[in-house]
């Protein structure tokens, strides 16, 4: 069940930014009351394109940290494509915000995300200054990304997205990893699609299902990315990895057969958090905490050139 539960943890003015390279400027910038982030921007580009990140599920930074896992995931991303010319904007989740100031709100939704990635998409819209806009959603930020993609973004980029509405995926993990628990995850989900919640589940589950996080999964499970990413009227380019032990290869061949003009593109070995992984499971889960490992050979010259077509 362990991988279940990291899939779906569901914890409840422009400064400058000291840090910069050869290659590119980093500034702080907050969107709004909800949404601050770094902007990189490569040197010696007047109009660059822009490559905005977000994050998978659970109060995951910038960087693509929680506490204690720490793999600076995002944050190598960002800095390896602003550094061949992309710029882009990587942002904590409104729920990192708030959990840093004490005042997390208990009915946040699914639909929240959604808005904050929209709400980024259209103030660098606003700006001018990008040539074209992607958004890379990576896990969870994958659906987020392709909802606020529709009819504003230049492309869409999908990290380890899944192709299947959460509750198949939790039904279809819950029958591989405890398949006791089965029958009672499915007649959950069947009180959640009417509207309503239950406390009548197994103590097994209460992480998936307290009476807390049920409305945010019943709001998250509306979506079927499938249909959602055929609406999608842009280039897309679908990426996932063999050893990625929380969304399969065949999450993603399932969003390229669905959209209308996609990419796919499977890295052998590679896992969730994009890092190539040579050994067994326990190496896989050690690395979600081993920040000097480098990115998988590739992903980021490949983002590259589909961002600069």
């Amino acid at each position: 069940m362990k991988y279940l539960f990291l899939l779906i943890t569901l914890t409840f003015s422009q400064i400058n930014f000291a840090q910069q390279d050869s290659l590119y400027v980093a500034k702080e910038v907050e969107i709004n009351t909800f949404i601050n982030g770094t902007l990189l921007t490569p040197n010696n580009s007047t109009k660059p394109n822009l490559a905005i990140i977000i994050a998978g599920s659970g109060p995951t930074d910038r960087d693509g940290n929680q506490n204690f896992l720490k793999s600076n995931n995002l944050k190598k991303l960002a800095i390896g494509l602003s550094q061949n010319g992309v710029a882009t904007f990587r942002y904590d989740k409104r729920i990192v915000k708030q959990i840093r100031k004490g005042n997390v709100d208990k009915n946040m939704m699914f639909d929240d995300f959604v808005t904050d990635a929209s709400s980024v998409l259209d103030y660098f819209k606003k700006t001018n200054a990008y040539n074209k806009i992607y958004m890379i959603g990576h896990s969870q930020g994958s659906l987020v990304g392709l909802l606020a993609a529709k009819d504003k973004a230049d492309g869409f980029i999908s990290l380890a997205g899944a192709g299947q509405s959460i509750d198949n995926i939790i039904i279809e993990q819950v029958t591989k990893t405890a398949p006791q628990f089965k029958t009672d995850t499915e007649r959950i989900f069947d009180v959640l699609k009417k509207g309503e919640t239950t406390s009548d589940f197994p103590v097994a589950l209460g992480s998936l299902f307290n009476l807390g996080v049920q409305p945010f999964i019943a709001n998250w499970m509306l979506y079927n990315p499938v249909e959602e990413i055929a609406k999608l009227n842009m280039p897309c380019l679908i990426i996932n990895g063999t050893k990625d032990l929380q969304v399969s290869e065949a999450e993603a061949n399932l969003l390229n057969d669905a959209a209308k003009n996609s990419t796919l593109k499977i890295y052998e070995n590679m896992n969730h958090i994009l890092v190539t992984i040579e050994g067994d499971d326990l190496e896989n889960s050690k690395s979600y905490n081993e920040p000097y490992r480098k990115l998988t050979e590739n992903l980021v010259s490949d983002i590259v050139e589909f961002i600069k077509k």
